[in-house]
């Protein structure tokens, strides 16, 4: 519930108060005046009837207020005397006789309907509770198409089976197929499955019901279940359609066999969700496309046919999908001349459809900061780094010792990068913070790589390690600059020798396991002596590149010197400027009799 939601209601229940307030005060002062009149028996009353001492009554059910002559009143409490009238009307005594009913009939109403109104708020309110959250968008209204997704031609094609059951179901019951009416996109966040999943309802021009997994699921138990029933009842009112639920796990989720309390809620709303998919007919036009990045922890009865059969994967574009997602998001960005989407695409290796669109964007903005008329390639590759490395910390001043010291440590960076073979080459170094970074190298590579050989892993570990051996190299000792390259080459390590079998020491063996329902990993699955021959085989890997990297760069110095002074003039050097700057200073190095060969 919202908090606005509290407020109305808190609102509401100050009225009511008053209101109540109100009645129960009236109530209470008609009560105290019709209690005003004296108090007389009955016999008494009949005397004064009879002395002609009582001029007006009133019956009002068992109740009789008299007045006398004179003034005054007295009141008691009326016997079932039948006689009573025939007195009253023998000494001409006026009296009016009410039922006791309707006394109160109109105050009893008054406050049934004051308690009425909160209670049909609150029921109200529940039945709302009830209701399924999906935003609606109409098939006519839906402009995305397919035209409009780049970098996951696979997946578009798997989808456009689904395309055409939606604009025929009949052409695939005809001949007694089934066609797939559950379909799970399985992927990293931002790699495009929602527009997908909308691009698919595009396509077809039918309605897209759109909800997340999240929004099943409330504080009372049994809503998350009238929310599937009532989205699947909107569902086929509106068939052939399509209902798409993000983030499925969050509803999902495997079911927990100990009976645990507060999954109770989940449970019936996963129950709910499988019930209603069981349900379909091929007929019925109703496709449901779900999105997750964990398909491991969703439960097995979700998986099985007849219901998410189908899995689609939609994973990191390739470098041509990457420069196809850059076209599409820079239909409407005014680019330069010399803007190339191709360097741009290369540039950014892993990078999904969201960061892609976010790199652009970035460099509107950049652009439109300087009141440039056009997105410049310079926009393009600021925009990159500020993604991928974050800010420029500008304003941050080091001292002099510090700026050297992280000058060194990138120079390494960079010194390995191109001496030892099978290293992705350098595209930048800088010295300028970024993030929680005082200098970074960017290395791209020139084509995507999908399995990496023992020999380039080894080569990488040699790159971080290139920071560290410069510094010890220079200033005979170490900074925690090197922290974040020692964690990632120990991670590399352990990763060649647990489970990639890149070990001499144990060959094609994998050590460990993970359990991927809980997300828990580091299961142990050997000895204590075994452990201890891993770390041993792990400090082995790590210590001998970082001896190899020592010698290299001690081989080099002087190159290193250079690209050190280099860095401090300007602060940022690109790869040409690399280039150029120690292309001549190897062939010098070459030359000399003290020369060691990488």
């Amino acid at each position: 519930m919202s908090v606005s939601w509290y407020v109305r209601l808190f609102k509401f229940l100050i009225v009511f108060a008053v209101v109540g307030g109100i009645a129960g005060g009236v109530y209470l002062w008609r009560n105290h005046a019709d209690a005003a009149p004296s108090r007389i028996s009955y016999t008494a009353f009949v005397d004064k009837v009879s002395a002609g001492e009582i001029v007006r009554v009133r019956l009002e059910g068992d109740s009789i207020t008299a007045e006398a002559k004179g003034g005054g009143s007295f009141q008691l409490y009326r016997p079932s005397d039948a006689d009573l009238s025939k007195l009253l009307l023998d000494r001409h005594v006026e009296f009016t006789s009410t039922p006791a009913e309707a006394k109160i009939r109109w105050f009893e109403l008054g406050f049934i309907l004051v308690l009425l109104v909160p209670l049909v708020f609150i029921m109200k309110r529940m039945a709302v509770f009830g209701r399924s959250k999906a935003k609606r968008i109409d098939g006519a209204r839906t402009n995305t198409l397919f035209t409009d997704v780049a970098g996951a031609e696979e997946a578009k094609g798997e989808l456009m089976e689904t395309v055409d059951f939606l604009k025929d179901p009949f052409r695939f019951s005809r001949l007694g197929g089934k066609m797939p009416t559950g379909v799970l996109l399985v992927g990293p966040p931002g790699t495009g499955k929602t527009l997908l999943a909308r691009a698919v309802a595009g396509e077809a021009g039918v309605p897209f019901f759109s909800m997340s997994g999240s929004e099943f699921v409330e504080m009372y138990v049994g809503v998350g279940a009238s929310r599937v029933r009532d989205l699947f009842a909107q569902a086929k009112k509106a068939a052939p359609c399509i209902i798409f639920i993000d983030e499925l796990d969050a509803v999902g989720r495997r079911r927990d066999s100990g009976g645990n309390g507060a999954s109770d809620e989940r449970d019936q709303t996963l129950n709910q969700l499988l019930v209603e998919m069981d349900g379909f007919t091929v007929t019925s036009g109703i496709v449901v496309i779900a999105a997750t990045n964990r398909p491991e922890v969703l439960d097995p009865a979700l998986l099985r046919p007849g219901r998410f059969d189908r899995q689609v994967v939609v994973g990191s574009p390739d470098i041509k999908g990457r420069e196809e997602i850059l076209k599409v998001h820079a239909r409407n960005v005014p680019l330069a001349p010399d803007v190339d989407l191709h360097l741009v695409a290369r540039g950014t290796p892993g990078f999904s459809g969201a960061d892609l669109a976010n790199v652009v964007n970035e460099a509107a903005i950049l652009a439109a900061r300087a009141n440039k008329p056009l997105v410049e390639m310079t926009d393009l590759d600021m925009a990159r780094d500020k993604v991928m490395m974050g800010v420029e910390k500008k304003s941050m001043v080091l001292s002099e010792k510090s700026k050297l010291s992280t000058a060194y440590h990138e120079a390494g960076h960079v010194m390995v990068a191109r001496l030892v073979p099978g290293c992705d080459p350098v595209h930048k170094v800088s010295i300028v913070p970024r993030g929680r970074a005082l200098g970074v190298t960017v290395q791209i590579p020139e084509e995507d790589i999908h399995c990496y050989t023992k020999e380039m892993l080894v080569a990488h570990i040699k790159v971080l390690m290139g920071g560290r051996a410069a510094e010890e190299l220079v200033f005979s000792t170490t900074t925690t600059g090197a922290g974040n390259d020692l964690a990632r080459a120990t991670d590399v390590a352990r990763k060649m020798v647990s489970e990639w079998g890149m070990s001499e020491a144990f060959g094609p063996v994998a050590f460990g396991h993970q359990d991927p329902a809980s997300g828990e990993g580091g299961r142990k699955s050997f000895s204590d002596a075994t452990a201890v021959e891993i770390d041993t085989e792990i400090r082995s890997i790590v210590t001998g590149a970082y001896s190899e990297v020592r010698d290299l760069l001690l081989a080099h110095m002087d190159s290193l010197k250079l690209l050190v002074s280099e860095l401090l003039t300007h602060e940022t050097l690109g790869s040409s400027e690399i280039d150029e700057l120690l292309q001549p200073a190897f062939a010098l190095e070459a030359q000399s009799p003290h020369y060691a060969k990488p």
